[in-house]
């Protein structure tokens, strides 16, 4: 056995690096989404290759050092624990530079092969946009900048619906939602799958990440037997 240390999958790397626009130092500096949203102060992907981890700019240096110390001795195991082993000491860390005001955590998958079942969706541009009036408004904005962008769509309307958030060349991630009438129908799955397969159809690889307490969304993922790349774990 080799007693070189593992190393994140570069995939990884850069799907982490799709989910936010970043300074020379490789420092986060805002979600690589079109409106620019804030980014979180600290990021750590786990995998079972390693753990990856960025820091936002105005992290001081020292902080980022005693964060990656820390980083560095999570556990390799794709048996991953909800939170990270060292989650309490990320937490005092941070909150030496400034109050902790958002904690988020959950799985991140990837779909290695097109989804099955085959799936039937619509894809959503700005010429059938009225698909989603009564539900998805706010999703209009979007539609030029979130593509591929797709709706399963019933009697008219777009039931559920599924978009690449965060792209580059190498990664898209999704973001999903279904309307409140429409759930537990097997929806979001068939959104998502059409979605998964689209992006593969362009070379890049898709991945759908949820919270620990997403359930129905965790179940998604299942359902389309996609892989659990690693575990998400990110403060404001």
């Amino acid at each position: 056995m080799s007693d070189q240390p593992r190393t994140p999958d570069d995939l990884f790397l850069k799907r982490l690096d799709a989910l936010y626009c970043t300074d020379p130092n490789g420092r986060l500096v805002c979600t690589n989404e079109w409106d620019w949203r804030p980014a979180p102060r600290f990021h750590l992907m786990r995998t079972a290759q390693g753990p990856i981890f960025r820091c936002r700019t105005d992290v001081p240096e020292e902080v980022v050092s005693r964060l990656g110390e820390l980083c560095r001795t999570e556990p390799l195991d794709r048996a991953f624990e909800k939170q990270p082993v060292h989650r309490d000491r990320y937490l005092e860390i941070l909150a030496e530079h400034a109050a902790v005001e958002k904690l988020w955590s959950g799985p991140s998958y990837r779909a290695v092969r097109d989804p099955f079942p085959a799936a039937t969706a619509t894809l959503v541009t700005p010429e059938n946009a009225a698909l989603l009036q009564d539900g998805f408004e706010d999703w209009l904005p979007d539609i030029p900048h979130r593509q591929p962008f797709l709706a399963v769509v019933k009697e008219g309307r777009a039931v559920s619906i599924c978009a690449s958030v965060r792209i580059t060349a190498a990664v898209h991630c999704a973001g999903v939602e279904t309307h409140a009438d429409h759930r537990r129908s097997g929806h979001a799955a068939q959104a998502v799958a059409a979605w998964a397969r689209a992006v593969r159809s362009l070379g890049a690889a898709p991945f759908y990440s949820t919270s620990w307490d997403n359930i129905a969304s965790q179940g998604v993922a299942r359902r389309l037997d996609m892989e659990l790349a690693g575990v998400d774990f990110h403060v404001t």
